[in-house]
């Protein structure tokens, strides 16, 4: 457990770091945009690291389950929130369109569907700190975009050839991940 805490805290903590826009100005002062952006990828990739190893540690030593979620209530709404979450990522990297416009930060949208669909079907504790650490980590981060003004991409009128493959990607993606899941990530969607 003190890995995934420890990953959680080295991950949010340097993504964290670019809301506070004078201090991550101050360090790029200090160490140069190259040095910046080289150590922000290393603790970055060390934060993650140290969540999948801390993740998959405390699942070998066996689960603490805090609450046993209505699976038959639950499971419906976090399959759709899973699709919608991979339609807002393939948004994230597609051109503009109306998904993208309507969902102003679809990176965070995606994460945020992922991290909740996941915390409605998970009730052990290693869960809810992970799904439950990023959930409000994009909460924080989206608070932080629009108290700057940034409000993401500007407004787009009717749906654009775009959108259709955003849908598209973002479906097969989802079928691909539901299907691999637990040769993947060694648990059986249910």
């Amino acid at each position: 457990m003190t890995l995934l805490i420890l990953g959680l805290v080295l991950f949010l903590g340097i993504h964290t770091l670019t809301t506070l826009r004078s201090t991550r100005a101050a360090a790029i002062g200090r160490l140069g945009e190259g040095a910046y952006k080289g150590l922000y990828s290393l603790v970055s990739a060390a934060g993650l690291v140290l969540i999948v190893w801390g993740f998959a540690s405390y699942r070998s030593a066996g689960y603490i389950q805090i609450w046993n979620p209505p699976v038959a209530i639950f499971h419906p709404i976090a399959l759709a929130l899973l699709w919608f979450a991979f339609v807002a990522l393939a948004a994230a990297y597609s051109p503009p369109g109306k998904i993208k416009a309507v969902l102003r930060h679809p990176m965070l949208v995606a994460v945020k569907a992922w991290a909740l669909s996941h915390l409605l079907v998970n009730g052990d504790l290693g869960s809810m700190l992970l799904f439950g650490g990023l959930l409000a980590w994009v909460v924080y981060d989206r608070i932080s975009l629009k108290r700057r003004g940034d409000m993401g991409p500007p407004p787009v009128d009717g749906f654009k050839p775009a959108d259709a493959i955003v849908i598209v990607i973002g479906t097969v993606g989802y079928v691909a991940v539901m299907w691999l899941h637990e040769s993947l990530i060694g648990v059986a969607v249910r």
